[in-house]
């Protein structure tokens, strides 16, 4: 059975993202395929800056919550990564995240479920770069969710029915990757 992590890439306070995942979560788990979905959502990680100072008071905990996310990010076989753009670019926060892995992602799958004005197109190809630094595959389908159409006065998630036909196909996508690499790792 594969393991594949819905990861929730914005921390900001009144997000819309967390009602995306949900979205996300329930529409995979809906189909009954032979795969395990989780939610995993940045804001459980209080990950410092990559690279920046941290004071003595609080290394432990910075290396506490770099040590669980990387070990919750390695024991899956694929991601789906749901995805805001702010500034044609995925936010600061993912970003950061991402910089903490390497081994943990290689050779694993990738879907994308953005977010925003355009649906966060900018921001799923922006993803797309960083994560084939990282020998991560990304499947080709993705999802893109309209501020404008998709949210009721921009913050109540209301989807229009057809993104059924992206969603399933995403998927699909990303269990076939996430099997087939499962078999070189």
């Amino acid at each position: 059975m594969l393991k594949i992590g819905i990861i929730l890439g914005s921390v900001r306070q009144g997000r819309n993202g967390e009602a995306v995942a949900n979205w996300t979560y329930e529409f995979a788990t809906n189909r009954n395929d032979d795969a395990v979905y989780e939610i995993v959502d940045l804001v459980d990680y209080n990950l410092p800056f990559l690279g920046a100072v941290v004071p003595e008071a609080g290394k432990q905990e910075a290396e506490a919550a770099i040590k669980a996310w990387s070990e919750k990010i390695a024991s899956f076989d694929g991601y789906i990564f749901v995805t805001p753009e702010y500034n044609h670019a995925i936010g600061g926060a993912l970003k950061n995240a991402l910089d903490y892995l390497n081994p943990e992602v290689n050779n694993k799958a990738a879907g994308f479920v953005g977010y925003g004005g355009l649906g966060g197109a900018r921001a799923y190809e922006n993803l797309r770069l960083i994560l084939g630094e990282l020998q991560v595959a990304d499947v080709r389908t993705a999802i893109g969710f309209s501020l404008m159409t998709d949210f009721e006065n921009f913050s109540e998630f209301k989807p229009a029915d057809y993104h059924a036909t992206n969603a399933n196909e995403m998927l699909d996508q990303v269990l076939s990757w996430s099997g087939a690499l499962k078999k070189i790792r």
